[in-house]
């Protein structure tokens, strides 16, 4: 079973620099260089829950052509067995041309979750973990350096990976301090 997703649109862009005073005393103003032009970046991710391990992919869209990529490379992958991946009902995901892809692929099979319940895909929580190792606090030139941050941080989360679980662990037992004996 495999948790699909697609975090994005990551974008290269540059952040001003840190707040400073200007000789004459005035703020130092810079403009945040943000753009939805066409170098954006989509990273399509899937989570193999039974181990932790992670297959990433970047593309320059989020179309059902770079779905397709990425499935083929999620089988790739995955050399035996039948493949569940579970992810959301986008277009791309449940598109004519998706449709026909998955009948040349029979060992590949969808399960869609319903429609607001995104806490259901455990892909979702990957990304919280993805975004603070490759993302958090940098600026990215150019799609290349997108690309080699995302392949970086798969590969120093995969190494530590641990299989998911649905919900939460139960509590640790309380342990008592001391044992009173009462004698009457």
């Amino acid at each position: 079973m495999i948790c699909a997703d697609e975090l994005g649109p990551v974008i290269p862009r540059a952040f001003p620099p840190a707040p400073a005073w200007s000789p004459d005393g005035h703020r130092i103003k810079a403009e945040l260089d943000y753009s939805r032009g066409p170098e954006k970046t989509w990273v399509y991710g899937g989570l193999r829950v039974r181990d932790g391990q992670q297959i990433t992919m970047t593309a320059s869209s989020r179309n059902s052509a770079f779905y397709q990529q990425f499935l083929q490379h999620v089988e790739t992958s995955n050399p035996d067995g039948e493949i569940w991946i579970v992810t959301d009902n986008l277009s791309s995901h449940n598109s004519l041309s998706t449709r026909t892809w998955l009948e040349d692929h029979p060992r590949i099979q969808h399960a869609f979750i319903p429609v607001g319940a995104c806490w259901l895909n455990l892909q979702e929580g990957w990304w919280r973990l993805f975004r603070k190792t490759a993302l958090a606090g940098r600026s990215f030139c150019n799609p290349s350096d997108i690309a080699y941050a995302t392949k970086l941080a798969t590969t120093q989360l995969n190494a530590s990976a641990k299989p998911w679980i649905w919900g939460r662990p139960p509590p640790p037992t309380r342990t008592r301090r001391r044992r009173y004996v009462y004698i009457l």
